[in-house]
């Protein structure tokens, strides 16, 4: 039994619909999170964490962030020692926006400790902002809780 050119043309076009649709309705599935819910409020203040930020860079050393299997710390530079340091800390998983924590910073002994049971494994940004004295901080680091 012979198939025409004419037939296998069209079965290869027929074949390349379909997998088009399937494409079409596998992505129209998939749950999109955008980065915020108000994110042009959030642009439009966007300059106070870029001072916050040039802030951080002019420490002595940057924050230091550890994780082990039970907990996440943050260690804050030395020139903060018996010092308020007030702030949060917002773990931002681009993975899925139910995974994120947002977190009054506490710190003990210029340490704070977090409790991994309240973060999911996985990649996380650590976005976290802090003022001592009335001046304001911002430091983002990637942290990998796999």
């Amino acid at each position: 039994m012979k198939i025409s050119w004419g037939w296998k043309a069209g079965l290869l076009y027929g074949s390349f619909v379909a997998m088009m649709v399937t494409l079409v309705v596998a992505s129209s599935r998939q749950k999109i999170d955008l980065v915020s819910k108000d994110y042009y409020k959030d642009e439009i203040e966007y300059q106070r964490v870029i001072d916050a930020g040039k802030n951080q860079s002019e420490l002595s050393v940057p924050l230091v962030i550890r994780a082990n299997e039970s907990m996440v710390s943050v260690e804050f530079p030395s020139e903060f020692r018996d010092k308020i340091v007030r702030g949060e800390l917002y773990f931002y998983s681009p993975v899925n926006d139910k995974w994120d924590r947002k977190m009054i910073l506490v710190a003990d002994n210029n340490k704070m400790a977090i409790d991994r049971s309240k973060l999911q494994k996985t990649r996380y940004i650590m976005k976290i902002n802090w003022e001592v004295e009335g001046k304001k901080y911002y430091q983002e680091t990637a942290i990998n809780l796999n």
